[in-house]
C-alpha cells in the first residue's frame, strides 16, 4: 500500500468514526491517491489537486467544485501530518448549490400512486411497493431509511419505528399514525403468508423474499408515475418528493390551525431527522400554498397597521 492510500484509509476511518458514511468521498479519494501515484509525487499540491478536480475534460463547474472540496478536506487533514501539503484555495470553480424543484404530491396523486403499486403483477411486489410508498408519504422518512428497515425496527404494538442508521449515522424514533400502523400490520400478515420462511430479516421484501434494492424501487416508482400520468416530459417527480410533501402538508396544517410555525419547527426537524432546523426551513419556501397562507396571516395581523 502506498503512503497516500494509507493516509486516505486513516482519514476515512477517522471521519467515519465521527458518524460520516463517506461512500462517494471514499471512491473519489481512492482515485485521487491513484492519480498521485501515477505521477510519482511525494506531496499534495494545489496545482495537482485542481488539475485532478477538472477531470474529465469539459466537466461542469459544480462537478469540479465537489471533487476539489473532497480533496481540500483531505489535504487539510494531511497537512497536520505533512506540513508541506498544500490545501487548495476555496472558490476555484464558480459553483452554486442547486436544489431541484420538488413535486408536491396531493392526496389524490398519492392515492393514484398507491393504486399503481397495487396493480403490479407479483402479489408480494405489489404489497411491498404500495406499503413502502404509503409509509414514505405518511411519515416523511427517507427512502434509504425505509429500505434499510429490519423487522425488529418496526414495533407494531406501540406504532413506533426505530431508524438506527440515518444520515450522519444518527438514530431516531418515528411515531406513526394508527392508520399507518394498521397498514404496516396488514403488509406484515401478507408478507409472512407469502414467505413463511423468510430469506431476509428486512421488513420490506422483494418478490424473491430478499431485501429490496434501492435502485429497483426507484425504477418501479418511475414506471408507475409514467403509467398514472404524473411523470411527463417536463415534470419529474422523485421519491424524495414524498418526504418533501409530508413536511409541507404538516406546515400547512399548522398554519391553518393558527399555530406558530417557528415555535413548532424544531419538532418537525427532529421528526424528519434533520441535523439543524435550518434544513427544515427550506420547506417554507417550496410551496406556493404555504407562502400564501403565511402572507394571509401576516396581512391579518399587520394589515390594519399599514
Amino acid at each position: 500500500m502506498s503512503a497516500f492510500r494509507g493516509h486516505v484509509d486513516d482519514y476515512l476511518r477517522l471521519r467515519r468514526a465521527l458518524g460520516f458514511k463517506l461512500e462517494r468521498e471514499g471512491q473519489l479519494l481512492s482515485q485521487f491517491a491513484a492519480s498521485l501515484e501515477a505521477v510519482d509525487v511525494a506531496t499534495v499540491t494545489s496545482e495537482l489537486a485542481i488539475a485532478w478536480a477538472r477531470e474529465p475534460v469539459g466537466a461542469r463547474p459544480n462537478h469540479c467544485a465537489k471533487r476539489l472540496g473532497v480533496v481540500r478536506r483531505f489535504a487539510a487533514y494531511l497537512q497536520t501530518i505533512d506540513p508541506a501539503t498544500e490545501v487548495p484555495p476555496p472558490g476555484v470553480f464558480p459553483a452554486r448549490r442547486h436544489r431541484p424543484t420538488p413535486y408536491l404530491w396531493s392526496q389524490t396523486d398519492i392515492c393514484r400512486l398507491l393504486e399503481g403499486a397495487r396493480a403490479l403483477h407479483s402479489p408480494v411486489r405489489a404489497a411491498t411497493h404500495e406499503t413502502l410508498y404509503g409509509l414514505l408519504a405518511a411519515s416523511g422518512m427517507r427512502i434509504g431509511e425505509a429500505v434499510a428497515l429490519q423487522r425488529d425496527d418496526v414495533d407494531l404494538r406501540t406504532g413506533v419505528i426505530t431508524i438506527r442508521h440515518a444520515k450522519f449515522d444518527r438514530s431516531r424514533l418515528v411515531p406513526l399514525h394508527p392508520t399507518t400502523t394498521a397498514a404496516l400490520r396488514r403488509y406484515t400478515a401478507e408478507r409472512d403468508r407469502l414467505y413463511p420462511r423468510p430469506r431476509s430479516t428486512a421488513f420490506f421484501v422483494s418478490s424473491a423474499g430478499t431485501g429490496l434494492d434501492r435502485s429497483g424501487v426507484g425504477e418501479t416508482f418511475r414506471k408507475i408515475t409514467i403509467a398514472i400520468g404524473v411523470r411527463t416530459a417536463t415534470v419529474h417527480p422523485r421519491i424524495h418528493d414524498l418526504r418533501h410533501s409530508f413536511a409541507v402538508q404538516t406546515l400547512i396544517g399548522w398554519q391553518q390551525a393558527g399555530l406558530g410555525v417557528d415555535e413548532h419547527l424544531g419538532t418537525l426537524s427532529t421528526y424528519l431527522g434533520h441535523v439543524s432546523p435550518a434544513d427544515t426551513y427550506w420547506y417554507l419556501s417550496a410551496s406556493p400554498e404555504l407562502m400564501e397562507l403565511a402572507a394571509t396571516r401576516l396581512d391579518a395581523r399587520f394589515g390594519a397597521e399599514r
